[in-house]
């Protein structure tokens, strides 16, 4: 007998302004500073954004259609016995409502690479909540959503705890951000470890 499962994800709310030094953040956006101005601290602006979304499953879902690289880059990552070389591919970028969902994959295409806490704020933090979105029209840099605004606020996004990939192997991760204006349909990725991917789409 065939069961039809319905899934109801409650809505959450992700608020906070943008990560500074010493400080919690989530899931805002922040003013950035004027190249010109490189000892000036960006000015943030605090926002906060809530989604409600109802999935239906049915028990046979259809066939999954292959991922697809929208941007990519590969670089040479850390040092001493844990360096190697990673690979970053973005397979979707994707607004929806006032959220816009990342999705990538870390490859290591060569030696060792740190998945562990390569990817995160501090040096216990175990997820990947330093990759930040950059709206160069708008001078505007979007930190990783977090589930509350308290010190215990998780990000809304991967867990990379006890990941180190050896050559040939890879970690599918995801992050969650408050969305830039819609007329916004490009940004830039930056992610610690492999740095800046330009003009990402947004679909």
């Amino acid at each position: 007998m065939r069961k039809t499962i319905a899934l109801a994800v409650a809505a959450v709310a992700l608020a906070g302004c943008g990560v500074l030094p010493g400080r919690q953040g989530g899931g805002g956006e922040e003013k950035q500073a004027p190249a010109a101005s490189a000892g000036q601290e960006p000015s943030a602006t605090v926002t906060a954004t809530s989604t409600e979304m109802a999935t239906d499953t049915a028990t046979e879902p259809p066939p999954a259609k292959p991922e697809q690289v929208i941007a990519q880059r590969e670089v040479k990552v850390g040092d001493g016995d844990m360096h190697g070389k990673a690979r970053a591919e973005i397979t979707a970028l994707k607004r929806q409502g006032k959220l816009l969902s990342l999705a990538w994959t870390i490859t290591a295409t060569d030696g060792k690479v740190n998945m562990h806490n390569g990817m995160g704020s501090a040096t216990l933090d175990y997820t990947v909540s330093a990759v930040s979105l950059i709206d160069p029209v708008n001078a505007k840099r979007y930190r990783v959503a977090r589930n509350g605004t308290g010190e215990d606020a998780q990000c809304v996004c991967s867990d990379t705890q006890g990941q180190f990939l050896e050559k040939g192997e890879a970690s599918t991760l995801y992050a969650v951000f408050a969305a830039p204006p819609v007329d916004v349909t490009k940004v830039n990725v930056e992610m610690p470890m492999i740095g800046v991917i330009t003009d990402v789409p947004i679909s």
